[in-house]
């Protein structure tokens, strides 16, 4: 018998080859569950699902059929796994995924009652997460709710999502989670005040890295509405009134979020899906009204600027530089877009199926998810009421109300954590066009829904580590970028005599300059829609005395100070809907004023563009002639009733604003403003005692007085008289000052427009 002898090449292949044959992976221990590491492979989390191996690669065996299913298979492409799932699933599991849950609030790592019960009985794969107590209970929290469904049906991950949460403060529903531990930067009208889409790119890369370690895939954001109406008090979430700096945010902000640096195709394990909203832009709306509300329900269009509220989404965030390529869903407004529709019908976007349809899937090719705003099938009470939203459909079924979503090509329903209505929705589908178009339709929206769980990898590993969450998420390093990106996004609108910076110690003077800053008062508030963000009446400081005298000293009186600052909120005179005047007889609708002073609209039109309801006698509803007050006028007071006590001394106001307002009451009285966009205090006394330069730019028009705003069309941007001040400078769109003078610059080069 002959020897068999090996080369040494040959050799060196065999042993290859018997490697090949072994093992390419071992399991870790982490904190809760375990975690597979693979050569050459996908990195695994599992609690109890099997394990499966195939030419040395591990697979979890998630429907636990001791077979490689091609959804489990991580060597596929994630249309290919996502519609294999899709044919696997019940009528019953597709309806689950086509649920989002109402707002979840996160104060322990335990799993609520309600929770288990719409994750396992209702089959809801989609989670909207709030406030969290900490990073690490989030990462628990998310760790518990992945082995409760890892151990379900087919084993599909929670898709966790987030709204905006690295806002320095909570403002409304829309932003719960905000000025937690978490790396803090301006408001996304802030942002665009930067004019930096460069800047905004990496925000995105910073909070997906953040919303990532807290267990959430999915934000639902960038809010990129055209605000071309001045009123809206969603204003401060958008990127301002022009389209070309909105698409160039969009883009940015999207690829931001998706991207997962070094991935392939973009998608990996620090990318989250961007809910683009809202479609086809929820600006216009009519007199400055928002939608949450009846009151607020039509969108209207007399500039005819329909296409410019388009542009931010097919080309911004569906036309990426980045692989992704595109945002993965979107999210139409609650708004009927009056006269858009040629049929003449007139319903919430999200039941229009020239909207959705013929637009958004059709003529713009969007196959990603469409999800409803919170809570449109819900049945609305009262004209004034925070429930449901069902505008154009008031007097369907709540089922009926689903059926036509989904006719429309929507695939999931926000708010919303009970099948049943999708199931009668269905039993509808089946009824009108039979049962095998029904599963058909059913199944798209499950590809759709499943294609964004598999690109981010949840399928693979859906847990998160506790300890890197506390690590990373508000870091310094993040931190100091979102503190950064506060200081460039604050205007400087008057400078007069270069009063600014008030450095501490300038002049020679023995000691540090001394500082007035009068107190506020802060009237009862019921919030930007009347509900959220209530307080009680009182005075106080606008701005913590000891953050103050780390700057200068404070003067207890006008008349020891070398400055005043005074801080100031923009105008706020109410939501637009007044339940006395519909008391007194009227028919509630009154102005929505930008000014401090008592506003009496005069010049508004005198029919409205929208209107009626199944709960309103009549269609008008203008509000020609009526008067508003201001909640805070006291502001205005206090700018003038400082420039009297201060006499010739510097007077500097700081405005926190949301939106545009009317500058002409209280700038007379003020040798310099800055307006602020959501930043910290500390961010305004760099500013102000010169640690650092302002560079931000006005994101929108800051109108000459209420005839302007009242004449301006609701959906053209850039349509008001601006305000000009003492020293001759026009508060316009990209308008700002440095120590020098007026910024003119690359950005203001690009996007200035006159």
């Amino acid at each position: 018998m002959k020897k068999l002898l090996f080369r040494p090449a040959l050799l060196a292949i065999f042993l290859l080859a018997l490697a090949a044959c072994g093992p390419k992976w071992e399991a870790v221990q982490a904190d809760g569950y375990q975690r597979i590491e693979q050569r050459g492979g996908a990195t695994l989390g599992v609690v109890s699902a099997p394990i499966l191996e195939q030419n040395g690669y591990a697979f979890k065996d998630l429907n636990r059929n001791g077979a490689l299913d091609p959804y489990e298979d991580w060597r596929k492409p994630a249309g290919e796994r996502a519609r294999d799932l899709a044919a696997q699933l019940s009528i019953e599991e597709i309806a689950g995924l086509m649920l989002y849950s109402s707002h979840q609030a996160v104060p322990s790592p335990e799993l609520t009652e309600s929770q288990q019960k719409f994750l396992a009985d209702d089959n809801l794969r989609h989670v909207l997460v709030t406030t969290v107590a900490s990073p690490e209970v989030a990462a628990r929290w998310n760790n518990n709710v992945q082995a409760f469904v890892e151990e379900r049906g087919h084993g599909i991950p929670a898709n966790n999502s987030s709204d905006p949460r690295n806002e320095t403060a909570v403002t409304a529903e829309y932003n719960a989670g905000a000025g937690g531990q978490i790396s803090l930067w301006p408001t996304p009208l802030g942002l665009a005040a930067t004019f930096d889409p460069d800047l905004v790119r990496t925000f995105g890369d910073i909070a997906s890295k953040e919303y990532r370690a807290l267990g959430i895939a999915t934000a639902l954001s960038p809010q990129i509405d055209l605000a071309t109406e001045p009123r809206w008090n969603r204003f401060v979430g958008t990127f301002g009134e022009d389209p070309d700096l909105d698409v160039d945010m969009a883009r940015a902000y999207v690829d931001g979020f998706q991207t997962t640096e070094g991935a392939r195709n973009g998608w990996g394990a620090e990318s989250v899906n961007a809910m683009v909203k809202h479609w086809p832009s929820g600006g216009p709306e009519e007199g400055g009204r928002d939608a949450h509300f009846n009151y607020g329900k039509y969108a209207v269009y007399p500039g005819n600027g329909f296409a410019d509220h388009l542009r931010a989404f097919v080309e911004g965030a569906f036309r990426l530089d980045g692989r992704t390529r595109s945002a993965t869903a979107v999210m139409p407004y609650y708004t009927i877009s009056t006269g858009i529709d040629p049929s003449g019908k007139n319903a919430g976007n999200s039941y229009s199926q020239y909207i959705i349809g013929t637009l958004l899937r059709d003529q713009y090719k969007f196959d990603g998810v469409v999800c409803t705003d919170w809570g449109i099938t819900h049945d609305n009470a009262r004209i004034e009421s925070f429930d449901g939203k069902c505008w154009g459909m008031e007097t369907l079924s709540v089922p009926e109300r689903h059926f036509a979503v989904i006719q429309a090509g929507v695939d999931q329903f926000g708010g919303n954590n009970d099948k049943g209505p999708i199931l009668e929705a269905y039993r509808m589908w089946c009824d009108a066009y039979g049962e095998e178009s029904a599963r058909a339709r059913f199944e798209q929206s499950a590809v759709r829904l499943l294609m964004n769980i598999f690109r981010t990898g949840l399928f693979e590993n859906p847990y998160v580590d506790p300890a890197a969450a506390t690590a990373l998420v508000g870091n310094p390093s993040f931190m100091r970028q979102g503190y950064d990106a506060q200081l460039k996004s604050v205007v400087l609108l008057k400078n007069h005599e270069s009063v600014l910076p008030q450095i501490p110690d300038q002049d020679g003077q023995d000691g540090r300059r001394k500082v007035y800053v009068p107190k506020r008062h802060y009237p009862a508030f019921a919030g930007r829609f009347g509900i959220f963000g209530a307080h009680p009446d009182y005075w106080d400081w606008p701005v913590d005395r000891k953050l103050v005298e780390q700057y200068y000293e404070w003067a207890d009186t006008p008349a020891e100070a070398d400055f005043a600052l005074v801080m100031i909120q923009e105008p706020y005179s109410g939501v637009g809907y007044d339940v006395k005047d519909r008391d007194k007889g009227g028919n509630g609708y009154v102005p929505i004023s930008l000014q401090y002073l008592p506003y009496t609209a005069d010049y508004a039109r005198a029919e409205s563009l929208g209107g009626g309801d199944p709960k309103e006698s009549f269609t008008n509803r203008s509000y020609r002639g009526k008067t508003v007050t201001t909640d805070n006028v006291d502001d205005l007071s206090c700018v003038i009733d400082t420039r009297k006590a201060m006499g010739d001394k510097p007077v500097v106001v700081v405005v926190s604003a949301t939106r545009p307002f009317v500058p002409a009451e209280f700038e007379p009285y003020a040798d310099a403003i800055l307006t602020a966009f959501g930043v910290q205090h500390q961010a305004i006394l760099d500013l102000v005692s010169g640690a650092a330069e302002p560079s931000g730019l006005l994101p929108m028009q800051l109108p000459e007085d209420m005839r302007t705003v009242e004449e301006q069309c609701e959906d053209v941007p850039h349509d008001m008289r601006c305000y000009q001040d003492a020293d001759g400078h026009r508060y316009d769109f990209a308008f700002g000052l440095d120590w020098n003078g007026v910024i003119d610059d690359a950005r203001t080069r690009k996007y200035r427009k006159n």
